[in-house]
Order: C-alpha cells, then structure tokens, then sequence
C-alpha cells in the first residue's frame, strides 16, 4: 500500500511538474517599446518628485508603450488629443497617439488590447482612437472614477469627464475587461500591479520580454531621478504606498534599467532608437 501510495505521489508531482513546463513554455516572449508623441518643455521637477528643489525645470515626455507578441499588440496607456487640453498645456512636437503608432508600423485598428495605468487625461483620453482594442483597467479604479469621486471635493484632478463618459461607453459596448486586484496576468506573460496610489488604484505592468522581466512603471514613477533617489512621485495619494511599490518593481524587474518610468526623456536615450520618437526597451 505504502508503494502505491509514493508511487501516486510521485506521478502526480512529475504531472504538475510537466503541466508548469508546458505552461512557460507556451509564455509568449514579448517585444517592449516607448513611444514618444510629445514634450512639454520647462515642467517643475518638484511636481514629480517629492521635496524636489522648486526651481528646477525639466522637459516631459509625453509616453506611451507598445508589447507585441503572442499574436497581440498591446498598449499600455493611450495619450490624448482632444483639443480642451491643449488650452492649459503648450506641447512641443505633438503626434496624436494614432500617428505616433504609424511610426512603428502598426494601424490603430490593428491594436488588440490597451492597459490602462490610471485614468489621467494623458493616459486615457486616446482609447477611442485604436476602435478594436480591448481596455484593462483595474476595478476600483473604474468604479471610483466612474461614481463616488465627483462626490468628493477634489476627488477628480486629473480626470476629464469626457474621458469617463467615453470609457463607460466602451464598457457598455463589451470593451472593456476589469483587473481584480494586485498581481494579476490579464495575458499570458502581461501581469498587473497595484501600483503606488498616483490615483485611486494605479497600476503599472510586467512584460515577460526576451531578456527578462521589464516593468513599466507608468505615472506610479515619473522619472528615473524617483528610483535613483527612493523618493515618492510628488503626486501620490500615499507616500509610502508609492516607496513600497518603487522596491517591488525592484524585486520584479529582471535588471534595474528595465524599470521604465513615466514621463522621463531620458528613456529615449538610454534605449536604442529604432524610428522616430520609438526606442525599443527588450
């Protein structure tokens, strides 16, 4: 009996054994690029980085990332173009975020799946431009945004209402897919974090790219200056929360250089330039 019994125990362990195997083995291995739409010139370091001298001016890079593979064309965040933000914000070199794709060889209707790391205007407002891709946005963050917060005095800075109500719409036509919570792979090898509370419930992603594991990190670290220094964003709802996902990405990231900030022009130097305005990451 004490036979039989080892015996199943050990087949049963080489079968889960095989099937994890299988499993990675199926990963799909992705490749990670930053596209650059536009700058805007002279922004104060000290709102992006906490306790940052106000003096300081740095340019922004306006961003957003593509991750192909395994038969997607992913975006994580969708930039803007509606002409209210332009009012409020001079942005040099702007491309709206439909053209900046063409750049990398890819239609907008080709674009399957879009993550959105929160629902900032900039990151958000371009969704309805790639009209077949699927948005993955995290529950609360949805919820929040689309109810309680205009409840709340200054619950919205940041959110455009416009962007709400075309983000409901797509969720009223089937086209939008909800995360539920922290750590959790919405793709094979596409894996979504709780970020580092820049809004409600932030997220930022890993990329199960060719060398490794690549984080982009989105808003959750502006520049490359938060990490180097392990100083919060300037605009966290929870400094902390913001520092603890700093080191997490750490701990996720394969190698430093593949944590990706937000908003930093650095990005496009430090990453070869593959087409204009478009540095390959992995």
């Amino acid at each position: 009996m004490l036979r039989i019994m080892f015996r199943s125990f050990f087949l049963a362990m080489a079968f889960a054994l095989s099937a994890a195997l299988s499993a990675f083995a199926q990963t799909p291995t992705y490749t990670v690029e930053a596209i650059r739409y536009g700058t805007v010139k002279d922004y104060p370091v000290a709102d992006l980085v906490a306790g940052a001298d106000k003096s300081r001016r740095s340019d922004l890079a306006m961003v957003f990332w593509l991750i192909q593979g395994g038969g997607h064309n992913i975006l994580v965040d969708a930039g803007f173009y509606r002409p209210q933000f332009f009012r409020d914000w001079k942005v040099s070199g702007f491309q709206k975020p439909s053209d900046a794709l063409r750049n990398a060889g890819l239609q907008p209707g080709e674009v399957t799946d879009i993550v959105i790391s929160h629902m900032h205007w900039d990151h958000v407002d371009g969704i309805d431009v790639f009209p077949k891709a699927r948005i993955w946005i995290q529950r609360d963050e949805y919820v929040y945004y689309t109810g309680e917060a205009w409840q709340q005095p200054d619950a919205t800075g940041g959110i455009d209402p416009g962007d709400v109500e075309t983000i409901v719409k797509a969720n009223i036509a089937g086209h939008v897919s909800f995360v539920n919570g922290d750590a959790q792979e919405i793709l094979p090898g596409i894996t979504c974090y709780i970020g580092g509370k820049h809004t409600y419930q932030s997220q930022y992603v890993s990329v199960h790219a060719k060398d490794g594991t690549v984080i982009l990190a989105s808003d959750n670290v502006y520049l490359y200056e938060n990490l180097d220094k392990h100083v919060p964003i300037a605009a966290t709802l929870d400094s902390a929360s913001n520092l603890a996902a700093q080191d997490r990405m750490r701990k996720l990231a394969t190698k430093p250089e593949f944590i990706v900030p937000g908003h930093d022009p650095a990005i496009f130097t430090r990453f070869p330039t593959i087409a204009p305005g478009i540095v390959k990451i992995d």
